[in-house]
């Protein structure tokens, strides 16, 4: 008979062999199958005033010390493994970093690489999924599934658009966007905490309703006078002095538009409460045993509820960075399948704000990627591009948190006794 400790070591088994997998692969058909023709690594910009040299190497030989370098991570992982040692976060973040460095490198064979312009816009179209990553995570830690996010997502798109248009006002835009997606997610919270509904059901319900009323609304109102309201343009790119002009790091966190800087103090910010403060120890109590969180003193229903509809404002923010953020306009149904991707970012990341983050990375690179690749090698079919990151993430959720645990108390209704 298997004991929990013989299988806990033939779980810590799965990740050394997934990246040495992956590792193989890379080096045969991005290296030794890889394409010829050097590849120039841009690391600063052209309108830069500090200009770094570009890195140039072979595509081909890139490949292969990628795939070296992977297979020799994969080994650190084995060893870890052998000694029933868990793989150390940073290792899984350089395979992934060395990986993503073998795929640029053979697009764009014979061609260059603008690292700023990739890791800066996809950031700006990550931010979106992180917000609504980060909804899900203050929802989830309390035991609120929140199946709503698209809909948070897509009803602060709505709102930011048009109240910006009419009042001529970003800050006004910003803030109708986080206060409707909160009542949204008030809803949720009332349903699920109140009449104790079913979680899932009521979360998809939302979403219909709120993609029948934005359509409406969008065919009715908004094309019928889409200057007066759905025309607000884009918030103003803020530069920050000095820091700015760091190579990569610059042009990437400190020169961007205020929802993108919310958004990076925003997911530290909820890290920080989740796990350093009395507050954040109280939200997980309750998520993980709701009856002993009740015995102590704390108030499981008013907990779920402030804490649900906290992060359905926080959805509401990524949903105004999708118009007066980035597209300018809002557009039927544009938050595309956003909300559902912020729920596999939820338990990619393993309910941890910054993980979770990093992991959205993965999705806003994907969409850059597209575009990018396309113009570097436009005989490279672009749908094969699109699904390498969602390749990767089942990869990532099967080999790296396939053993990852929800609050125990999650989708279970608190009933008090």
């Amino acid at each position: 008979m298997t004991t929990p400790k013989e299988i806990e070591v033939k779980v810590g088994f799965k990740s050394p062999l997934v990246m040495g997998s992956i590792g193989v692969l890379t080096l045969v058909f991005l290296g030794l199958l890889g394409r010829d023709g050097m590849v120039a690594f841009e690391i600063s910009r052209r309108t830069d005033s500090l200009q770094l040299p570009t890195l140039d190497i072979d595509s081909s030989l890139l490949g292969i010390l990628s795939g070296l370098a992977m297979f020799a991570l994969a080994g650190f992982s084995l060893s870890r493994a052998i000694k029933n040692l868990k793989t150390p976060t940073w290792v899984s973040i350089v395979f992934g970093a060395v990986g993503v460095t073998a795929l640029l490198g053979w697009l764009a064979a014979e061609a260059s690489v603008p690292i700023a312009f990739i890791a800066g816009t996809a950031l700006v179209l990550a931010v979106p999924i992180i917000l609504g990553a980060m909804a899900g995570i203050m929802s989830e830690r309390v035991g609120i599934t929140n199946i709503a996010i698209e809909g948070q997502l897509l009803t602060g798109a709505f709102m930011a658009a048009v109240v910006s248009s009419i009042t001529d006002n970003f800050l006004f835009g910003i803030a109708a966007a986080m206060v409707t997606s909160a009542l949204l997610s008030m809803i949720l919270a009332i349903f699920s905490i109140k009449f104790l509904a079913q979680q899932i059901i009521v979360g998809v319900v939302l979403n219909v309703l709120v993609i029948g009323i934005t359509n409406f609304l969008y065919q009715q109102w908004l094309t019928e006078d889409a200057q007066s309201v759905n025309f607000p343009g884009t918030m103003d790119i803020i530069k920050i002095p000095v820091l700015s002009d760091i190579p990569i790091l610059g042009p990437v966190f400190f020169e961007n538009r205020i929802t993108v800087f919310l958004a990076i103090l925003i997911v530290p910010t909820i890290w920080f409460v989740l796990f350093k403060t009395r507050m954040g120890l109280r939200a997980r109590a309750v998520g993980e045993h709701p009856l002993a969180a009740d015995t102590v003193g704390i108030n499981v229903g008013r907990t779920r509820f402030w804490w649900v509809t906290i992060g359905g404002s926080i959805a509401g923010l990524g949903g105004a960075a999708l118009t007066i953020g980035n597209a300018g306009a809002f557009g039927r149904e544009m938050s595309g399948g956003f909300g559902f991707i912020a729920l596999a970012v939820v338990i990619l990341g393993r309910w941890n704000p910054i993980y979770a983050a990093l992991a959205a990375l993965l999705f806003g690179f994907s969409i850059i990627l597209r575009v990018w690749a396309n113009q570097v090698s436009p005989g490279i079919p672009t749908d094969f591009i699109t699904m390498v990151p969602y390749v990767v993430t089942i990869i990532a959720v099967v080999g790296f948190v396939g053993k990852s645990r929800p609050p125990k108390a999650l989708a279970v209704p608190y009933v008090k006794g």
